[in-house]
């Protein structure tokens, strides 16, 4: 069966031949499942997530790549636990978004599209505007006005056109939906072919670990790409009989900026009425996800869940990491505070399989970290 685009609420199909980022009335969409593959179907001669080719929905004979995937998975001890650290940062852009930016934008391209428009304050437009300049490729990002021109020059260094947009992030997301009309839009947050470049962490941690699944993942959690992308991968990998179980996914939030951790823990599918307050974790602090229900289905159908953290809760992981010589952004470092709640709650132990998805380096976050170190910039 062919592979298409599927909005999941109601089960509508399209196809890959015609480039969309939504379905009708603007439903977020992924793609119809796809069988998996196995270690013969490994191209061993890539260094890169470009490996797994054979897993991704459309193939293509010139991807957009600088080498991304392949990232280390060191095993420290945390909290009286062996664990796994995938360090996500040692990527081109130094986060875990370009695992989405590389297969996104070269299928992209494969379809016909030379411009693409992107809504971020940080981790994502850097990727985007950094993949489209490695493919020859026009790029205009939306940023709140409010970003930190740290993140946006490395944006406008790719040759992206950066607008920024006035009041919070929901205005940036509103005003590109709107632009969409006239520019592509190539969201992260909204292109299931993004997904379909983040499953490459599940692929990654199944050869890492020699073949088989961890028993729990856990991961930092905004709009959920992550963890979708782990859902989607793995479940491929028990399709093919390549694995006999699912890990767990478990989403790190922060308590300021948490709507998929509250909704979880309250058992709700939509969203809970809450405040909404600026947090370190700034990565995360996605307060409306557009695949709510398919994140919060994703950690229940799994067996994981979903963990609130305290600002100060993030910041102290952060600093243990570092003293650890692991150098990530407080957004990463939920992973690691997440860690310490669930094996004191017992929800996991010791004794099983546990990796920490760390999405982004500490050069991102410089003076959020100075502050927590006391340190005047």
């Amino acid at each position: 069966m062919a592979i298409a685009y599927l909005d999941p609420r109601t089960g509508q199909t399209f196809p890959l031949d015609r480039p969309r980022w939504c379905g009708p009335d603007h439903a977020p969409l992924l793609l119809t499942s796809m069988p998996g593959i196995g270690p013969d179907d490994i191209d061993h001669t890539l260094r890169s997530l470009w490996r797994y080719q054979a897993a991704f929905p459309m193939q293509t004979n010139a991807p957009i790549t600088m080498g991304e995937g392949c990232t280390p998975l060191l095993r420290r001890r945390l909290h009286g636990a062996d664990v796994h650290l995938k360090c996500e940062w040692f990527m081109p852009t130094g986060s875990f978004k370009d695992r989405g930016a590389s297969v996104m934008l070269s299928l992209l391209r494969a379809q016909g599209i030379t411009h693409v428009l992107e809504d971020s304050s940080g981790n994502g437009g850097a990727a985007v505007s950094a993949y489209a300049a490695a493919g020859g490729m026009k790029a205009t990002i939306m940023a709140p006005e409010s970003t930190s021109p740290a993140k946006t020059v490395q944006m406008r260094a790719h040759g992206a056109t950066v607008e920024l947009i006035p009041g919070n992030r929901q205005a940036t997301s509103d005003a590109a939906v709107a632009r969409s009309e006239s520019i592509f839009y190539a969201s992260h947050n909204w292109h299931p072919f993004f997904l379909h470049g983040t499953k490459t962490l599940a692929y990654e941690l199944w050869e890492d670990l020699g073949f088989r699944a961890p028993d729990n993942i856990i991961t930092p959690c905004g709009a959920g790409s992550n963890v979708l992308g782990c859902e989607i991968g793995f479940s491929e990998l028990l399709r093919a009989g390549q694995i006999d179980r699912m890990p767990r996914i478990f989403a790190a939030q922060p308590e300021n900026c948490g709507p998929i951790a509250a909704a979880f823990l309250a058992g709700s599918d939509t969203l809970i009425p809450g405040e909404i307050r600026p947090t370190i974790a700034e990565g995360t602090a996605i307060a409306q996800p557009i695949r709510l229900r398919e994140v919060l289905g994703a950690l229940r159908e799994t067996g994981g869940g979903a963990v609130h953290l305290s600002e100060a809760e993030i910041g102290q992981a952060t600093l243990d990491l570092a003293a650890m010589g692991v150098y990530v952004e407080p957004t990463s470092a939920q992973a690691a505070a997440a860690l310490a709640k669930l094996l004191a709650s017992g929800a996991i132990t010791p004794d099983q399989t546990t990796v920490l998805v760390l999405t982004g380096i500490g050069l991102k976050a410089t003076p959020r970290i100075a502050e927590l170190l006391g340190v005047v910039l």
